[in-house]
């Protein structure tokens, strides 16, 4: 369990080391908020899954490639972390050094709600989903699910992201941080199509069950 914690205890120190030295200062609340909620979460993540479920624990702090992935999610996965990392970095430095693109208070606090509000989805979703693991592979005993945000939208936990992905440069403040929101929202939407085709194969009731839950990210949208 310790183990757990260094993890993230580490990873939210790297997210902390970009944000500030992307934006140059330390006086910088947007960015305080940001690791707060960052560590914050992790934190209650932790805890609660070691109690909820230690398996689904291990699954989320493993590396983010493995050996059962299927080969195409091993290199989107690559790119995606890539990407993310580029676009956390741009934001702090967007809007602490440029400044012309500064976003009005409220909607930062706004931002900061939609960052809650991804981490409330999430944790339904693991709640009903114990094999909600952050790579597309099939587990052993992992059934289709359709109860809690299942029986809402098929990828609940991209749903939640989405949120994330709104949330977060208007937290930090940027403007043009939204066009990475819409990078990797449409990145998302994509894997979530090629994650079916996984599904479909392995599950002989993913057919009923997508025709039962029509939307895959947002309900009455797509």
């Amino acid at each position: 369990m310790l183990g757990y914690y260094l993890q993230l205890t580490l990873w939210t120190l790297f997210l902390a080391v970009v944000t500030f030295l992307a934006a140059g200062t330390l006086a910088y609340p947007g960015g305080w908020a940001m690791i707060v909620l960052f560590g914050g979460g992790g934190v209650v993540m932790v805890a609660w899954l070691s109690r909820r479920s230690p398996q689904l624990l291990r699954e989320r702090m493993s590396p983010p490639i493995q050996k059962h992935q299927e080969r195409w999610d091993r290199i989107w996965l690559s790119l995606f972390i890539l990407a993310f990392l580029v676009w956390f970095a741009f934001m702090p430095w967007d809007a602490a050094r440029r400044d012309f693109t500064a976003v009005p208070l409220w909607l930062q606090a706004v931002g900061g709600l939609l960052i809650v509000a991804n981490y409330a989805g999430t944790f339904w979703t693991f709640n009903a989903n114990t094999f909600a693991a952050p790579v597309v592979k099939i587990q052993e005993g992992q059934t289709v699910i359709d109860t809690g945000p299942y029986a809402l939208v098929r990828h609940p936990m991209y749903a939640s992201a989405l949120l994330l992905f709104l949330g977060m440069p208007l937290l930090f403040g940027s403007w043009s941080g939204l066009w990475g929101t819409a990078v990797l929202g449409i990145a998302l939407a994509w894997r979530s199509v090629r994650e079916e085709t996984v599904l479909r194969r392995q599950f002989a009731n993913y057919d009923d069950y997508s025709r039962r839950v029509r939307y895959r990210l947002v309900p009455l949208v797509w």
